[in-house]
């Protein structure tokens, strides 16, 4: 079994918990995670900022940020992903998507680090774009906001 929680900073407009569990879910059946724990905490600039100075010693804005909890030769997947709701909108603007695309991609794509996807060469941004936008286009994301 697979166990999705959902924290938001309340001062922020807050995704679909629903939906944030079944995209997670989706992403983790389909890379054959048999059980897991995830969490996903939704936050601010200032939040991520400071987790990425403080465990990768990199001081920038970031969008998300997955820590896999256990090892990845391990079956069952236990992580934390951290979203910045305000960067995820600063990236739609500049890319052009709409708001509620871009935190499903970014869902999408803290769960693909959680199953051992890596970008850091651009071969592997690339491939983890590749696998974003098909998963994008066959998952409900569509309503991740609002009702």
């Amino acid at each position: 079994m697979i166990i999705v929680s959902v924290d938001c900073d309340p001062t922020l407009e807050c995704p679909n918990k629903k939906l944030v569990i079944n995209l997670a879910k989706s992403v983790l059946n389909k890379y054959k995670a048999p059980s897991g724990n995830i969490s996903f905490i939704f936050g601010s600039d200032e939040l991520l900022s400071n987790l990425k100075k403080e465990f990768f010693q990199r001081d920038h804005w970031t969008d998300v940020i997955a820590f896999r909890l256990n090892e990845y030769d391990e079956k069952d997947v236990e992580g934390e992903i951290y979203i910045s709701l305000p960067r995820a909108n600063q990236n739609a603007i500049s890319f052009g998507e709409s708001y509620e695309k871009e935190v499903a991609r970014l869902i999408i794509h803290g769960c693909l680090h959680l199953v051992g996807f890596n970008d850091e060469s651009e071969k592997e941004k690339i491939e983890m774009t590749k696998i974003e936008n098909n998963l994008l286009s066959q998952l409900n994301w569509h309503k991740l906001f609002g009702t």
